[in-house]
């Protein structure tokens, strides 16, 4: 099994960023680019400028791919092609699954499936959506209790999480003998 690494974090707190700097430190094979699988969908101006400046800000050497739905089924795929791949992120994925109305345990049991036997280092962004406020709406709460288990189980089947604060690493969890 390949390392994962989920990276958590607040709005703005410099996931991305930290998460970008992971995957091209342990990209090994020169001849393998890292991998970026997006899962945001441009639906409008503000979005498709927020894209623009992640690609910018990733270069031209990384081996991009979109996909809002089946990020188990491009993980297969890029991990093969790829030295690294960078999942950004797992909450617009989740916002995409329930706005789909699938089946979110099944979503993430494959995603956990497809972890395990990715053919490189994954590293995976997430939010960190239970620190602030209790959401006013019920889909808000939904949503909310979703990412949190979400994270939960990713957290229990990734090797690293860490918790990203003002660009800052804070360790949660590590490999044995690290």
């Amino acid at each position: 099994m390949a390392s994962v690494t989920l990276v958590l974090g607040g709005a703005r707190s410099g996931k991305s960023s930290y998460a970008q700097n992971v995957a091209e430190r342990i990209t090994k094979a020169p001849s393998k680019p890292p991998g970026f699988l997006a899962t945001a969908e441009a639906l409008d101006a503000e979005m498709r400028q927020r894209i623009r400046k992640h690609q910018a800000d990733r270069g031209a050497h990384w081996l991009s791919h979109e996909e809002p739905l089946d990020i188990a089924g491009a993980i297969a795929t890029l991990s093969q092609q790829c030295g690294a791949v960078l999942v950004d992120c797992l909450t617009l994925w989740l916002s995409n699954i329930m706005h789909a109305e699938r089946d979110i345990k099944a979503e993430t049991a494959a995603l956990s499936a497809a972890l395990k036997t990715a053919a490189c280092p994954l590293i995976l962004v997430s939010n960190e959506v239970g620190l602030g406020l209790v959401p006013e709406t019920p889909l808000g709460r939904a949503f909310r209790d979703a990412q949190g288990r979400l994270n939960q189980d990713i957290a229990a089947v990734s090797d690293t999480v860490l918790f990203i604060a003002a660009g800052l690493p804070i360790t949660l969890k590590a490999p044995p003998n690290s």
